[in-house]
């Protein structure tokens, strides 16, 4: 499952200024966002909430809000895209179930040739001793 948006009602953008360098604008213009979107209340689908809920994330507070950061641009819609961008990589990241993996038993032929290189060098290895006549 892959999603690709997320319905503007359920995001709280707070303008805020910026931090660091920056000059006179920095000073102010509130050009930075603060993104707080509540996991709980959301339209997401029940296991990508409980699966955002269990991250050990420091984006995720205890009370289950996402807050992402973004003063990356000087623009503050730009600065709206790019926090949006980041939640949906972060959602993305907990909507995708890994294929589950099966034990499988090596081959015949890899145990072979595993068990004649260790040969091998065991026989290059001896051949490093002491020469004795």
């Amino acid at each position: 499952m892959h999603i690709t948006r997320i319905p503007e009602h359920e995001l709280e953008f707070t303008a805020i200024r910026a931090q660091g360098a920056g000059g006179q604008n920095v000073n102010k213009v509130s050009s930075a966002v603060h993104l707080r979107f509540v996991i709980a209340a959301s339209s997401l689908p029940d296991f990508i909430k409980e699966r955002l809920l269990a991250l050990k994330d420091q984006r995720i507070s205890k009370d289950g809000v996402v807050i992402i950061k973004e003063q990356t641009s000087r623009s503050q819609e730009a600065n709206r895209q790019d926090a949006i961008a980041r939640l949906l990589v972060l959602i993305n990241s907990v909507a995708h179930t890994p294929k589950a993996r099966r034990a499988t038993k090596p081959t015949r032929g890899s145990q072979t040739r595993r068990l004649d290189g260790k040969q091998l060098r065991g026989r290059v290895k001896a051949l490093r001793g002491k020469v004795t006549e």
